[in-house]
Parts: structure tokens; sequence; C-alpha cells
């Protein structure tokens, strides 16, 4: 089997995952995962399959066939960064007055610790009462065994401080 990974997106409508899972399973794809959503009046995301290498060819050129719908790319999967038992997880929340540069300051800041993203979630929402944009972000990562989580905690909460937005931390 061979995975493959699938980023998608088109104009948001009835009917897109459906089309997409049609043309997986009609061509002996196994959709494993997904992260979905609408955006912007768009539909938009990754999806990682498994197909039998034989009938990859099939696969790829069902889901790139799905003009007007959807458009897609195909990349192999794997060859991803290997992060064993010892990397710690550690997930951030984060809200406050929207401004640009946020997830700007607090990725730099990971990165430089040698930090890596597993899972970003963003969104804006009306402020109660007090008017304006609010920002929030989750964001889930993953430690290596060299970084100290006091100082990559120290470092964020710096940010926050001059970003004036809150942070909560959650470690396993």
């Amino acid at each position: 089997m061979r995975n493959l990974v699938l980023s998608v997106i088109g104009d948001d409508r009835p009917g897109l995952v459906s089309a997409l899972a049609d043309a997986v399973a009609g061509n002996g794809g196994n959709w494993e995962r997904s992260q979905l959503t609408q955006l912007a009046g768009k539909f938009a995301g990754i999806v990682v399959v498994a197909v039998p290498a034989e009938r990859e060819d099939g696969l790829v050129a069902a889901v790139t066939g799905l003009d007007g719908l959807l458009e897609v790319a195909v990349h192999s999967g794997g060859g991803g960064a290997s992060q064993d038992d010892e990397w710690s997880a550690m997930r951030i929340e984060l809200l406050g007055t929207d401004r640009a540069g946020i997830v700007h300051e607090l990725s730099t800041a990971l990165s430089r610790s040698g930090v890596t993203i597993e899972k970003l979630t963003t969104g804006t929402r009306d402020a109660p009462m007090a008017g304006g944009t609010l920002f929030e972000a989750t964001i889930e990562v993953r430690v290596p065994p060299s970084a100290e989580l006091a100082e990559i905690r120290a470092d964020l909460e710096r940010i926050a401080a001059e970003l004036l937005v809150d942070l909560e931390f959650d470690t396993e």
C-alpha cells in the first residue's frame, strides 16, 4: 500500500466530500485521515489515503479530474520527521485582541527551540462588550528532549506580554 496526501480546495458547496470520497473508494483507496474546513467561501483541507501500488495511477487521475469541483494536488506520503517517545507533547491556547503578526511571532519562537507544530487551529470572533475582534489559537506541538520546557514557556510568555494576548499551557 502507498500513502498519498491530497491537498484539496474549491468553492464551498454541497457534495464536495462525497465526490472526493467516491473517487478514492472507486479506485481502491482507503480514506485514513483528514482535516477539512470551510474558510472564506472556500472548502479546503488535506486527506491521507492508502492505495494499492497498482491502483495509484487510477486514483490520482480520478481525484485530479474533479474539474469544476475541487483542485487536488497529490503528494507521496511519508518522509516526515521522526519523533520518538522522548519528545514531549504540549498544547498552547491563545486568546487576545487580533492583530497582524501573532502567528509569526509564536511560530518563530517555537521553531528557534526546535519545537515542531503538529496542529494549528486559529480563528477570530467578536469581542464581547469591549468591541473589536479577538484572535484565538490552539497549537499542538512536540518538544524535542534537548529543549527546556521552562525556557520555551518563558519565551512564549514574554512574546504574549508584548502582543497583549493570554496563553495557557498543557503538557503531557
